[in-house]
């Protein structure tokens, strides 16, 4: 089993302990003098805008609930550590044998982390109904009449007085009615 290589690997933790996987498993690497071979352990987030209530609110959602990443030089110490590690259930892999994860597959995710805000992919197309549910028109309904998908904006229609009216909207400001 034994690699010589930094190499990224995935470990299937109970649900919810993904914190507490990473906070232990640090502290075992410390008190057993392991940080020249297990180097990162990660917990894939991203921000994700919400809307609740109204009111817009930025969180970090994990991208693989009950994973946890670590980039590792793979041997039976680091295994053990790893994989006797409270609420790690077991490593990813074909069997018993742990597989690494290709360079794409960790890049994507290390993208993935660093990106920022994500917006929501809208599946809207010029005719249908849309409601605001944020800002000063929260609560209308419109239609929709242009969609700019590279500025993740659109032109929406709302009868406000008895005229109809054009409003220019963010993604994250409506959702389909």
């Amino acid at each position: 089993m034994a690699s010589n290589k930094k190499k990224w690997y995935v470990v299937h933790t109970y649900s919810g302990y993904e914190n507490k996987v990473k906070i232990n498993l640090e502290q075992r690497i410390k008190s057993m003098g392991m940080e020249n071979q297990i180097f990162q352990v990660l917990i894939p987030t991203e921000k994700v805008l919400e809307v609740k209530s109204g009111k817009r609110k930025y969180v970090q959602k994990k991208v693989f609930p009950g994973y946890v990443v670590i980039e590792m030089i793979l041997d039976n110490n680091s295994w053990q550590v790893v994989r006797n590690t409270p609420g790690v259930t077991r490593f990813v892999g074909s069997g018993v044998k742990p597989v690494p994860l290709k360079g794409t597959e960790i890049d994507n995710i290390l993208k993935q982390m660093g990106k920022g805000e994500k917006v929501p992919k809208l599946d809207i197309t010029v005719g249908e109904n849309v409601r605001i549910i944020v800002g000063p028109f929260t609560g209308y309904t419109g239609k929709v009449k242009e969609v700019d998908y590279e500025k993740n904006k659109m032109k929406v229609f709302l009868s406000i007085f008895g005229r109809e009216t054009s409003v220019e909207l963010g993604f994250n400001d409506v959702e389909k009615y």
